[in-house]
């Protein structure tokens, strides 16, 4: 597949990719999973620790990919190791955007039927959730990007709106004493932490649709920055409203805290829908993108065109949706795909980069 003209974007376009594929079902479950692994209030400092572990991750995976101008991973990859070997691990990278498809479409069909659509099948919000994603996945990367560029601002203001009309139950006390237990618990909890920012491995694969690749440490650095205060606003407002305990027993504490207060005076009274639209925005976002990139890697693999592949994949990202009998089995595919994310991404891109630069002093 040779990337045209009409698919380039630009370094914000970069960022606000990278950004939105860094936003996903965190958001909703990053407080509870948080709290169970460091059990203290200083699971804001665990969510900072993670932010520069997937900073120096992104800098890494730019340094790769910077060797290797106008190629995506799938590509320089058997440039690296060999062409079985890179073809082997470009299926894993493959599987796991197919497996992040699944579980975006199926965390957003579950949150739906919810707090939103109660009776609806499941099946039924799937579909359309996956046939909207496919007219915009057949034009390519650009109106994936321009898209974006919408959601991405109405997400900031909406969310930070939100979250902070929570503050007249916020009680500064639930965060408190701060490093009470010492660092050891914050650390501990990065493991979890980390694992909210898994999408940090697309700038591998948008760096060459980029039109100033030379300014590819942007997207990475800046991408996480965003999150990394997403999700720190997230967690000190939510814990600080609903207690370490209170967040530990709720499936969805980020919505619940959006239930937990009432403004007098204000017709509209349920805020909870208002981050779930711009969440579902988000979470399109999350399954467009991985969806497109896993069929850019077939399609750069076996060298065929991608928009037949995005039409076959359709199915396939239907059915792994609809593997999980349940909201515990759901998130149990969510800690696979996290765990497996840590392998691929953290361990393969510093591996190749070593042989990269190995190679290159020889040669």
């Amino acid at each position: 597949m040779v990337i045209s003209k009409q698919d380039k974007i630009t370094v914000s376009q970069s960022v606000i990719i990278v950004t939105n594929f860094l936003l996903g079902t965190g958001i909703l479950t990053l407080p509870r999973t948080s709290v169970e692994a460091v059990k203290t209030p200083d699971v804001w400092l665990s969510v900072i620790f993670g932010g520069l572990v997937a900073i120096m991750a992104g800098i890494i995976m730019v340094e790769l990919s910077r060797e290797y101008p106008g190629k995506t991973f799938y590509q320089y990859s058997r440039d690296i190791i060999g062409k079985w070997t890179g073809g082997v691990i470009s299926l894993l990278f493959i599987c796991y955007f197919l497996a992040t498809s699944g579980f975006q479409v199926r965390s957003v069909t579950e949150v739906i039927q919810f707090f939103l659509l109660g009776e609806t099948p499941i099946w039924a919000t799937a579909m359309i959730f996956l046939w909207c994603g496919i007219y915009l996945l057949v034009g390519g990367i650009n109106p994936l990007a321009r898209l974006y560029e919408i959601v991405f601002p109405i997400t900031v203001l909406i969310f930070l709106t939100v979250v902070f009309m929570s503050a007249g139950i916020f009680d500064v006390d639930n965060l408190r004493p701060v490093l009470g237990k010492g660092i050891t618990p914050a650390i501990q909890g990065i493991k979890t932490t980390t694992l909210a920012y898994t999408g940090i491995e697309v700038v591998m694969i948008i760096i060459p649709f980029m039109k100033k690749p030379d300014k590819a440490f942007k997207p990475a650095i800046i991408g996480v920055c965003f999150s990394v205060i997403f999700y720190v606003i997230t967690v000190i407002m939510v814990i600080g409203a609903l207690s370490i305990d209170g967040v530990s027993t709720r499936t969805w504490p980020t919505l619940d805290l959006m239930r937990s207060f009432e403004l007098p005076g204000l017709i509209f009274e349920r805020f909870e829908s208002l981050l779930l639209v711009i969440w579902i925005m988000q979470l399109f976002a999350n399954f467009t993108i991985s969806c497109y990139v896993a069929a850019l890697g077939l399609s750069q693999l076996f060298k065929i065109n991608i928009q037949p592949l995005l039409y076959i994949l359709l199915p396939v990202v239907y059915l792994i949706a609809m593997t999980p009998k349940n909201i515990n089995h759901l998130f149990q595919l969510g800690d696979l795909i996290g765990d497996s994310a840590i392998y691929l991404f953290g361990l393969t891109p510093l591996v190749l980069l070593a042989i990269s630069n190995v190679r290159r002093k020889k040669t």
